[in-house]
């Protein structure tokens, strides 16, 4: 199988970045997802890092560097990775992938069919990411072939196929969480 068009890089998650209050467990929630996003190579902009503190702490999260983090002015944004780790480390929220560039590429899958089937990624989005950026690097495993079926069907989707789009956003997550079983079962028998 071919390795996919290298199309335009799609965003990686609709967690909420606005300027917006969120709950404790919502702004943890989103200093946790870009901690993964970071780990995974993902490249995530300092002004993300920085109002993700900033609501972090606006949600009443503690961390001595935490204001730091959220007080950056612009002149400042190089800070802002460092900073933010350090956030993280003082939190208890480091995340490091596995060493091992397979088993890392696994549990980047494993990641991001975790958000297509909790709804923060949408299907199209994250299905082709398993296909270009985990599929592929693994040479197609059989594990991932009905997500990358549904990466090609939602890539490819046209009116006259006689099943909407919102019919294959379905069964990519029913995909999502049918591959997440596969791992829950295979954990619950070691």
């Amino acid at each position: 199988m071919a390795a996919p068009s290298a199309t335009v890089r799609r965003s990686f998650s609709r967690i909420p970045i606005e300027k917006t209050v969120m709950t404790r467990d919502d702004a943890l929630k989103q200093l946790s997802h870009i901690a993964r996003e970071r780990a995974f190579g993902r490249h995530v902009g300092s002004d993300r890092l920085i109002q993700a503190g900033l609501n972090a702490l606006m949600a009443g999260v503690e961390s001595p560097s935490l204001a730091l983090l959220a007080g950056l002015l612009r002149s400042e944004e190089p800070e802002a990775p460092e900073l933010f780790d350090q956030v993280l480390e003082e939190l208890g929220m480091l995340f490091q992938p596995p060493a091992d560039p397979r088993a890392a590429k696994w549990a980047l899958a494993y990641w991001i069919a975790g958000q297509i089937a909790d709804g923060s990624l949408e299907p199209v989005h994250g299905t082709h990411l398993i296909w270009a950026d985990v599929a592929y690097d693994l040479g197609y495993p059989e594990e991932l072939a009905p997500l990358v079926h549904c990466a090609h069907n939602l890539d490819g989707w046209e009116e006259s196929w006689g099943v909407s789009f919102e019919e294959l956003d379905s069964e990519a997550v029913e995909a999502a969480k049918q591959f997440l079983s596969t791992r829950s079962a295979a954990e619950a028998g070691d």
